[in-house]
């Protein structure tokens, strides 16, 4: 999965559907969340999946109201349009972002 940060996070969301994925390496139930996406990424090839590390990209973070991690958006055509909060299963997280 890519690597968002503040230089490219406007144009990769940009256009169709996106799933970013706001995480930090320290974090566990970010760590068991990663296959989760991962095997979603997988089975979606027409969504497009992203991360961004809060410690990195403060600013992004911020711009998001990221308080707690992980948080997952889900993004069409730039506009957010639905946000999960926490560790979920496969199902969950694909009912929790209309996927």
């Amino acid at each position: 999965m890519k690597e968002l940060d503040s230089g490219n996070f406007t144009k990769e969301i940009g256009s169709g559907v996106c799933v970013v994925d706001f995480w930090a390496s320290w974090c566990g139930p970010c760590r068991m969340l990663a296959p989760v996406i991962e095997e979603l990424a997988a089975e979606r090839p027409d969504v497009k999946f992203f991360k961004v590390n809060v410690d990195e990209e403060s600013d992004l973070a911020a711009a998001f109201g990221i308080s707690s991690i992980p948080t997952v958006f889900r993004f069409d055509d730039g506009k957010a349009v639905a946000r999960h909060l926490g560790y979920a299963d496969k199902a969950t997280l694909v009912r929790s972002l209309g996927l």
